[in-house]
Order: C-alpha cells, then structure tokens, then sequence
C-alpha cells in the first residue's frame, strides 16, 4: 500500500483555497489570474448591497419567558427564527433551521457557555443593533473560481445562530446574521466590509482566501472580526480582527515536521514541497520550507503548481528524477486528487504524502478514491466523527439542521467556534456591549479551544498554535495515527 504525507499548512492562502464544494474544472477557473483587486476572479468586486444568498438568517422571531432588556440571556422559546438566504452562487434564499428541533447543549456546552452574563443596564442600540436583533455579517467566498469554497464557513455560522437564537437572545435580541460574497477577490473583500460596517454590528466566522482586502475597512470602522481563520499578513496585523484559528504566517507549527522527521527519517531527506502558485501561497510555503529544514528535512523539490494547471505529469515526473521519498502540497483537495491519480498513471510511491486540513473531508475522500489510500492530514480539530466531544456533537447535528446532509469541515468548525466565540463575550458584556468594548475583549482571550474542538489557540495574541494531530486514510475512513490527543512543539521561524 502506498504511504502518503499531507502537509500542514496552517494559514496559508492556498490553505483556504482548498474548502471547495465543487470540482475545479478548466471552465471554472477561466477567469483565474486576472481580476481587480488581487482576487482570482478576473472580474469586478462584490456589487454594493449583494449578499452571498440574498437573505440573512435569524432575526426577530418573537421571544417569550424572560427574553426581556432586564436580562443578558432570555430563556424563552424563540419563535420563528427568519429566513435563511441560501449560500449558492445563485442567490435563492433557503428556510431557516427548525429552531429547538436539534441537540441542545449544557453547562459549558449551553449556547452562551457557562460566562456570567454582564447587566444589560446601559445597553444602547447602535449600528447594527435595534431593539429586536443584533446584526452579524458572514464574509465568505461562495461565488468566484472555485463555487461554494467556503460555503462551510456560512452553514456553521449560521448553525450556530440557529442554536442560540433556539433558546437564548442578549438583552433582548435575537442574533442575525446577514450573508456577503467576497468571491475571492480583494476588491470584492472590501466591498462586502464596507457593507458590514455599515449595516452589522460585527462580523463573524468570515472566510476568504483574499482576506487582505477588507482588513482596512474593518479597522477604519473600527468593526470587530471574529474570523474563521486569517489567510494573508494584513488580515492578521488589522487591529480589530481576530480568528478562532489563530496563525502568524512566518511561524510554522513544529510538531507536524518533527514527526514526520522521526517516522520517515530518510524520506525526510529526500522531501518535495508543492504549493498551488496564488496570491500569498508562494510567501507562505517558503515559510514553510525553511521551517521543515529547522526540524531536519532536507527539501530536493520546491515548486508551485497554478491554479489553472490540469497537467501533473510533468510535476510527478520531476519527482521521480530527484528522487523524492516525502511529498507535500498545499492547495485545493480537488487538485490535490489530480496530482495522486497523475502519481498513480506513473507509479510514482513516495514513502508519505502529507497535506494540510484541507482534504480532512469526505469530498476529497469521494475524488481521490482508492488512491487517496495512506495519505496523511495535519490538523488542529479534533476527528469529526469523535461525538463523544459534546461540542462536535453540537456542531454536527445544528449543521445538518441548518444544511441538511452538509459535510463538516475545518473551515465550517472555525467559524462555529468563532461564532461561539462571539456569542460568550458579547453575553459577558451585557449592558457595555459595544465595538470597542468587543474589540478590547477578543485581544484578552487565549488557550480558547471551543470546547474541544481544537487546540488552544491564542486569540488575542494571535500567534500559531504549537499543538496538532496527525490523520491517515485508509479504506474511506479517517484515524488518527499521531500519539495522546495531541502533539505540541515549539513553533519554528519560516524567517
């Protein structure tokens, strides 16, 4: 059996542009390297006002029992919970989810945590905030090259919505959540920023593989981000964003190439890094490069594939000639899945192939098929399957009631945690809810893990995370091969 190593990449962009819902296709990617604004949609940004379904979800059901300004939690039932706009590039909206119908969680795992909630005295209406509902905007990439890229992120976000507005509202409001398309464009970033600034309160569990875009515009108005994870440097340094994912791009996480030094020590010295060639991909995975030489690697093959390249051949024959023993690549599980079958076509068996979370999901499971057998994932979460974990559970079952049969993935459990994020510290808050206040609050949180979803990341201080585990496929099914829960190492310099 082939033994194959995925790389971790934890925030790198070409990591965010491997969520996709779909195949990419040549037709897909036509438009790819032009385009305003350093996105890869070749065309205009995100026209003003447009959204990534047409509609936005939660909202101003009515609430009984205590569901009053007296309070910073109601425990009423929540009425109708709005419409739901769909998250498909074309723009029908979608029902919302059945309120209470699905799991509810307790104790720590309760849709506001076990916060003490802050008094709503003082609590003041203000932009994106009414006496109904408090306005959050979703930024993702739904439309673009690759359609339904991060659609995960929006069905979690909203998933979360649903479960809190189900049994809970802050000072009397409900949440909404409002859908924007950043369609992997930079301009369209912005534009869809603008529009949150404007319109929501806060932004949360946003995605974008051109996330610099509307860095700026967060920043000048002083919006508070809380994001699924940051792709680009100027996202990371923007003073009022934040990631339940946190990365800083030049610090890589060691215990990933130590491992793989240790298991495959020849392989090791005879290692590929592959990368998709798209907007900071190229920055990224020299980081990477040099961090994997730091924890004993020798690098013989380093080489970006674009995006738009459906020819592997020549990329695998290279490898046979270095003698590549340790392959990784960083990029779409959709290319990812052409590169083995082009490795298979030329019986090319490196000992490992690694990759990063992006082809931790059962869509990249489905196109690799058999020779998909081996490889292995990088990952800061926990399994998907792991439902012991009470908060997966949650996770799992309030996306599926919001997407009926929707795939969990890396991207959709950040933004979850992102959302409960959001959600704990605005409960605390109460009454002193306000941007500001959200923004100074979010640079204090650490070691936040969302209940076991993941491993500790620090928010505020928005550094990589020095924990993660090790996934192998075999025979359609993930497991984890990586000892104890997880392994944690000093970060090393990509510098």
């Amino acid at each position: 059996m082939r033994r194959f190593l995925t790389l971790s990449a934890t925030a790198a962009l070409c990591l965010a542009l491997a969520a996709c819902g779909s195949r990419l296709e040549p037709e897909t990617v036509a438009q790819a390297g032009g385009g305003g604004g350093g996105g890869l949609t070749g065309g205009g940004a995100l026209p003003a006002g447009s959204t990534a379904g047409g509609g936005s979800t939660g909202g101003s059901g009515t609430t009984g029992g205590s569901g009053s300004t007296g309070s910073s939690t109601g425990t009423g039932s929540a009425g109708s919970s709005g419409s739901t706009g769909g998250s498909g590039s074309s723009g029908g909206r979608g029902s919302g989810g059945g309120g209470g119908t699905a799991a509810q969680g307790s104790g720590e795992n309760a849709a506001a945590g076990t916060v003490e909630a802050g008094s709503c005295d003082g609590f003041k209406n203000q932009t994106g905030i009414t006496d109904d509902t408090i306005t959050l905007a979703n930024v993702a990439d739904i439309s673009g090259p690759v359609p339904g890229i991060f659609e995960s992120a929006q069905q979690a976000t909203r998933a979360y919505v649903e479960y809190f507005n189900s049994t809970n509202d802050i000072c009397g409001r409900k949440l909404s959540v409002e859908l924007l398309d950043s369609r992997a464009d930079a301009g369209a970033d912005q534009q869809a920023y603008t529009k949150a600034c404007d319109e929501a309160f806060a932004a949360v569990g946003s995605m974008g593989a051109f996330d610099s875009g509307g860095a700026g515009t967060a920043q000048s108005c002083g919006l508070p981000d809380i994001r699924s994870t940051t792709t680009t440097p100027e996202r990371r340094d923007c003073a009022t964003c934040f990631a339940a994912q946190s990365v800083d791009p030049s610090q890589v996480n060691g215990a990933m190439p130590r491992w793989f030094a240790e298991k495959f020590p020849d392989a090791a010295q005879h290692a590929a890094v592959l990368y998709i060639n798209a907007g900071a991909a190229a920055t990224n995975a020299q980081f990477f490069k040099n961090a994997y030489a730091k924890a004993g690697w020798k690098v013989d093959y380093f080489q970006g594939i674009d995006v738009a390249e459906f020819n592997y051949a020549p990329y695998v024959q290279q490898m046979k000639d270095k003698g590549i023993k340790l392959v990784t690549y960083t990029g779409p599980y959709q290319n990812t899945a052409k590169l083995l079958d082009a490795m298979q076509q030329q019986g090319f068996k490196p000992d490992a192939f690694v990759q990063d979370a992006t082809i931790y999901d059962d869509r990249f499971v489905q196109e690799a098929g058999d020779n998909g057998n081996g490889v292995y994932s990088w990952s800061t979460t926990a399994l998907f399957d792991n439902t012991a974990i009470k908060e997966m559970a949650l996770y799992r079952a309030w996306l599926d009631q919001v997407k009926p049969g929707a795939t969990p993935n890396f991207f959709g459990l950040y933004a979850w945690s992102a959302a409960r994020l959001f959600v704990e510290q605005a409960v605390a808050l109460g009454g002193q809810l306000d941007r500001a206040n959200l923004v100074t609050a979010m640079s204090k949180v650490k070691d936040w893990t969302g209940n076991g979803l993941h491993v500790p990341q620090q928010v505020g201080a928005k550094t990589t995370a020095t924990c993660g585990a090790v996934f192998q496929l075999n025979g359609g099914a993930w497991s984890q091969v990586s000892p104890g829960d997880y392994m944690c190492g000093a970060l090393l310099s990509g510098s």
